[in-house]
């Protein structure tokens, strides 16, 4: 099987120079919008129009680049500067991310869950030179700051805002924008560098699909007062997907944005009615916990047209209920994406699209995005023929430029323009991709990456130097049918011995919650045991353990 291409139209060419800000704010188009509510916290009611919001992004922007002479932070001179955002979603996080892109400063998206251990690491694989923290993230962030050498004079306090203008910086396509945290393909968390050119070849895809949409179905006009479409913002704003949806392509037509500063199931429900809200995106444990909610089936959703799913792979089983507590829903998305990708790959095309040719086909992740190019890869590097499970490679403008300050693991994932993604998939003679499985290490945990050995390290660090070797790897028991989740494999040291095995899980239980965010947690569980089975080459048997491991629960609900 030849290397595939998008079924799409091409997206067009880039030019040499340009800046992501002339996409995201700098339309033509966007002169004629209403003044409407583009912002609105549900916890505290504080609102922005849509003029507001552009010109709280300016006057932040000429801030930020004004010479320190004159006032401003002088982000734009001949010091490199790589400037870290810890905050939850709000628009303030909206605000400095434009404006940062608008002055063409490169950023840092740091989590707000981050524990000292995490923000630490966070911060020197950056290299971040100045953070910006929440106020509520400030006070646990300065010890960390202050430990890895950034002078407290370059930690800011958010929600700040001086009056001023800047025009949008031109750039090379392939100046770095921002750097978001990722797990790779394999390993510990690497930051993926995503350039301007990446931002603005994926903003014309989902122009173009939005285009191709258009042309075979008219928007169904939303249930709001005013008309203008509403969507619930609670997808974390560091993570790429709620990046693009509530950033980069939040724009393009005029929506409100009703902003939770994080994920709640039960404020989740309570808002879709309360706001008439049009649109929803969720990652495959959201949708989840949506559906075994216990006010699932008593809240009124017949607000919802259009639905959307990323981040990993959505079970149809969930899909279907939800679906059926959704009336009017006329399309439901899925698709195939990773932080290497920019943000999407592969789409669930809207049926009848590309003059009747695509479907959206049931157990399909979808096509190709336009632009892009694929392969499916086996074990021995010749290409699978169609039908059959291989390694999926990418091609396009929207594979990132690699990884920061990384120069093997790049070298180990991006191959002469290829971008390794280490998942399984199958394709049919339609062009129809079908997920198969994981081949890497990296378990995907609430659409986060979650990376084995991040975990393994921690508790391989532990004061008391209690594990001598260990293995961390995937088991069954999260929230979907194929979503694992982290089971540790110990071996003791003698102090671990002495101390005996149980005071040891308990220890380690609570060493690994103080320095890894919730969702790393070990949910599988801590387990002792004499020696971790290995290759003659040395290489960890993994599956060997994790075989082991299922076995045992199976036989275990059988009495």
């Amino acid at each position: 099987m030849p290397h595939l291409k998008s079924l799409y139209p091409d997206v067009s060419p880039l030019t040499e120079y340009l800046n992501i800000w002339d996409s995201i704010l700098g339309q033509p188009h966007q002169a004629s919008f209403p003044d409407y509510t583009v912002h609105q916290d549900e916890e505290t009611g504080t609102t922005y129009t849509f003029k507001e919001l552009k010109k709280r992004i300016d006057d932040l922007a000429a801030s930020l680049s004004r010479p320190v002479s004159q006032g401003g932070l002088g982000l734009v001179g001949e010091k490199r500067e790589m400037i870290g955002i810890m905050c939850d979603n709000s628009s303030e996080f909206v605000v400095l991310a434009i404006a940062l892109l608008k002055i063409a400063v490169p950023f840092a998206l740091i989590s707000c869950y981050s524990t000292p251990f995490e923000l630490k690491n966070a911060l020197k694989i950056a290299r971040v030179t100045r953070l910006f923290a929440a106020p509520q993230y400030f006070s646990k962030a300065l010890p960390v700051v202050q430990e890895v050498g950034i002078p407290k004079d370059q930690v800011y306090v958010m929600y700040s805002q001086i009056d001023g203008y800047a025009v949008a910086r031109q750039v090379h396509k392939d100046h770095l924008a921002f750097l978001f945290f990722s797990s790779g393909t394999t390993g510990l968390p690497k930051a993926v560098m995503i350039s301007h050119g990446n931002l603005e070849f994926a903003f014309r895809q989902a122009m173009a699909i939005q285009q191709e949409k258009l042309a075979v179905a008219k928007p169904t006009p939303p249930m709001t007062p005013d008309g203008i479409p509403a969507i619930l913002a609670f997808l974390p704003m560091h993570h790429t997907f709620g990046f693009h949806i509530y950033i980069i392509r939040a724009f393009a037509a005029p929506t409100r944005y009703i902003i939770l500063r994080k994920w709640d199931a039960t404020t989740v429900l309570k808002s879709i009615p309360k706001y008439k809200i049009s649109m929803i995106s969720m990652v495959p444990s959201m949708y989840h916990q949506i559906v075994n909610h216990p006010d699932f089936l008593k809240t009124d959703l017949s607000t919802i047209t259009i639905s959307h799913s990323g981040a990993a792979h959505l079970p149809q089983e969930i899909a279907t209920k939800f679906r059926n507590q959704t009336p009017n829903i006329v399309f439901f998305s899925d698709g195939y994406g990773m932080s290497e990708t920019t943000v999407s790959a592969i789409v669930r095309p809207y049926p009848g699209t590309l003059n009747g040719r695509l479907e959206a086909l049931q157990g399909s992740s979808g096509v190709l995005l336009p632009g892009m190019e694929a392969r499916i890869v086996r074990e021995d590097g010749s290409e699978a023929g169609f039908n059959e499970v291989g390694e999926l490679w990418l091609k396009g403008g929207n594979v990132v430029l690699g990884y920061f300050d990384n120069v093997d693991a790049t070298r180990e994932t991006f191959i002469d323009g290829w971008l390794r993604t280490g998942d399984h998939f199958k394709v049919n003679e339609q062009q129809y991709f079908f997920f198969a499985d994981r081949r890497k290490d990296t378990l995907k945990i609430s659409g986060s990456q979650v990376s084995p050995v991040e975990i393994e390290e921690v508790l391989l660090a532990h004061p008391q130097k209690l594990v001598a070797d260990v293995t961390v790897a995937g088991v069954s028991g999260g929230r979907t049918s194929d979503e694992k989740v982290p089971h540790a494999w110990i071996v003791l040291t003698d102090n671990g011995r002495r101390l005996g095995p149980q005071n040891v899980i308990v220890e380690l239980d609570k060493w690994h919650k103080e320095n890894l965010s919730r969702y790393k947690w070990i949910r599988g569980g801590i387990e002792i045991v004499e020696e971790i089975p290995k290759s003659p080459t040395g290489k960890t048997l993994r599956r060997l353990l994790q075989d082991r491991y299922e076995q045992r629960k199976g036989m275990k609900s059988k009495l």
